[in-house]
């Protein structure tokens, strides 16, 4: 039965990887506290509900479209929202508090048009396979499948191309970037994009297989950020450590005790790093100068 927690923490904690990889591409290049991320999650999941149930599109086209318009949105965010700000030279402060101003339209946007209750993609009860005592479901392999294969297409791009190259290279110094001829908003348009392509896949794989509310983006969100912390900022293959270890450790709590224990063991692990490694297990001490 533990063993079958920790098969689910694993798959959990694979989603919370890619969710938080797709922050990490916008925080460790922008340095950006993009709260406006949770309502991409949100957006992502009506989107697919809408295409697939509303308009009764097939499931792999419904998620292709929900990806497709994921990914304007977040670069729509960028030019109207982020850019002015970032060229009139604003504060992180007044960033982030029009980054939760963005958010809290979008999401009571999505209320007003889709209604408080849940939405539900997928009436049947999923299959499964039988591993001894050990179950996994289909959505469960596909979870684990698709995040998988995202990530290592984000990782290879980020490793072997010039955009990775050029997001390093942001990520390390922006302004020695700008005088070194790379166009920094260019870059961070296609980052937008990226980081509204991973979330909307993250967002469609848990929203078949247990629906949405306009709510659910918050949480997740703020296991993103958890996740990334555990790994480490500024560190890019951080969140699929982070985002395995907070994935298991939940799912321990859940073994042991209740499910309502969860969030605080969350933010139990958040507060113990903080304290004693706030650099993450990859990350490295910074030098004052």
């Amino acid at each position: 039965m533990f063993i079958q927690f920790i098969i689910n923490g694993l798959v959990t904690g694979l989603i919370y990887a890619l969710t938080s990889l797709a922050f990490a591409l916008v925080y460790n290049t922008t340095r950006i506290f993009h709260i406006a991320f949770a309502a991409l999650y949100v957006i992502a999941s009506y989107l697919f509900y809408t295409f697939s149930n509303q308009f009764g599109l097939p499931i792999y086209l419904s998620v292709f479209l929900a990806i497709l318009f994921n990914t304007l949105f977040s670069i729509l965010i960028e030019i109207f929202i982020y850019k002015p700000l970032e060229v009139k030279k604003t504060s992180n402060n007044l960033i982030l508090i029009s980054s939760i101003g963005t958010f809290i339209i979008l999401i009571n946007c999505v209320a007003l048009i889709y209604g408080n209750d849940t939405k539900v993609i997928n009436n049947n009860i999923s299959s499964s396979v039988q591993l001894g005592e050990i179950l996994i479901t289909n959505n469960q392999i596909y979870q684990a499948v698709f995040s998988l294969f995202a990530i290592i297409i984000l990782f290879a791009l980020l490793k072997y191309s010039k955009l990775g190259l050029q997001t390093r290279a942001i990520r390390d110094d922006s302004e020695l970037s700008r005088i070194f001829g790379i166009d920094i908003f260019r870059v961070r348009y296609v980052l937008f994009g990226l980081s509204g392509a991973l979330v909307a896949i993250a967002s469609c794989l848990n929203s078949y297989d247990v629906g949405m509310d306009p709510y659910i983006g918050m949480p997740i969100l703020l296991n993103a950020m958890v996740a990334l912390i555990i790994g480490g900022i500024g560190r890019f293959e951080a969140p699929l450590i982070g985002g395995i270890i907070l994935g298991v450790l939940q799912a321990i709590a859940i073994y042991y005790f209740e499910s309502r224990w969860e969030n605080a063991i969350t933010f139990g692990i958040l507060l113990l790093f903080l304290i004693f490694r706030p650099q993450g297990i990859l990350g490295e001490k910074s030098r004052e100068v």
